[in-house]
């Protein structure tokens, strides 16, 4: 803040309020009462939220707080929040890539009206302090990536031939939750023959075949923070394009491993996973992504992407490719960036395609 010149910062939105006080709520689910919080230059943080929050943000280290009875349409805390922010001059917010408002777009403009202060895209600074993980969220993300790897171990007692896709979508959530997960707030995937095209879709009643790859990828949680990777599984017998892809894709995460140290770029790490695929692999846009208390954080191992890869970083190995038209299979694991290497954080994938 200091280097930028930013007397404050302002944050709305849930993943900076909670890396920044430590308030952790599913309160968030509901869009209606807007959510403030100033970081001065010099001093504590200003914690400027409706009434129903206020016990639960005593108990973090944030003491000034100050209230609302939200919801209060005339006035949803702006008049609280634009007298927290007299004073400040240049006033730092997350405006550039992956970064939202969380409040309405009026009352924004309504406070701006009300200050003499320029308001400064802070995202740089934020995007570099979260990106490198500290002990304790290694700690989190260590032991949640796990307990993913726990529930997908007992994939052969939780899936089999004939069960509708909902069905094991069910199975494995319950796994998860039952190998120690706090929550599964994400949990997509797909299965077809010798490979899947939509998996993004909430899963149908189709049942699995003989000859299905099932592929699932969960965002199990623990304390707030996240796992994200997929496993892919046959049902009852796997072919010759589908065993190759899973060889391919084994193969482009290997050389990511390898590759994934301090000082080299995201660009370069998305290269070398897609050279070691045949046709480079499937557009999807990019080979992975950081991991912390959201699912996807900066960075994106992406040919655009040229951040460097520093120790602390939790990021996805995440290639991908395309077996047929509407066909493609997915490899993911979550790695931490050390000192002088890589390692996983997940339990490593099967060398070949597992056959349920």
């Amino acid at each position: 803040m200091e280097a930028a010149s930013l007397d404050a910062l302002l944050f709305t939105t849930e993943a900076e309020i909670r890396y920044f006080t430590g308030f952790r709520t599913l309160f968030w689910q509901s869009p209606t009462r807007p959510w403030f919080l100033i970081l001065p230059k010099g001093g504590k943080p200003i914690a400027v939220i409706p009434t129903i929050g206020a016990e639960l943000m005593a108990t973090t280290w944030v003491d000034d707080i100050r209230t609302w009875p939200s919801p209060r349409p005339e006035d949803e805390g702006i008049n609280l929040l634009r007298d927290a922010l007299a004073g400040f001059r240049r006033i730092g917010m997350p405006m550039g890539e992956e970064s939202s408002l969380r409040m309405g777009l009026g009352d924004l403009d309504r406070l701006r009206a009300g200050l003499d202060a320029e308001f400064i895209d802070a995202t740089p600074a934020i995007k570099a302090l979260r990106m490198v993980k500290s002990a304790a969220e290694i700690a989190i993300l260590t032991q949640i990536c796990a307990i993913g790897s726990d529930a997908f171990a007992r994939a052969g007692s939780l899936f089999t031939e004939g069960q509708p896709l909902d069905h094991a979508f069910r199975a494995f959530k319950i796994a998860l939750l039952e190998a120690g997960a706090e929550d599964v707030p994400y949990l997509v995937g797909g299965a077809g023959p010798g490979g899947y095209g939509d998996v993004i879709s909430p899963p149908s009643d189709r049942r699995l075949q003989r000859g299905d790859v099932l592929m699932l990828d969960t965002g199990a949680t623990l304390q707030g923070y996240f796992c994200d990777f997929d496993r892919n599984f046959a049902i009852g017998a796997a072919n010759s394009a589908a065993k190759s892809a899973y060889r391919a894709l084994f193969a482009a995460t290997e050389a990511g491993l390898a590759a994934a140290k301090p000082g080299i770029r995201c660009s370069e790490l998305f290269k070398v996973m897609t050279d070691e695929l045949p046709g480079n692999g499937a557009s999807v846009g990019r080979f992975g992504h950081g991991l912390g208390m959201q699912l996807t954080e900066w960075p994106s191992i992406a040919a655009h992407d040229h951040t460097l890869l520093q120790a602390g970083m939790v990021i996805t190995l995440e290639p991908s490719m395309q077996l047929a038209p509407g066909r493609m299979m997915v490899h993911e694991e979550n790695i931490l960036i050390t000192e002088t290497s890589a390692k996983f954080l997940t339990r490593r994938a099967a060398r070949e395609l597992p056959v349920i």
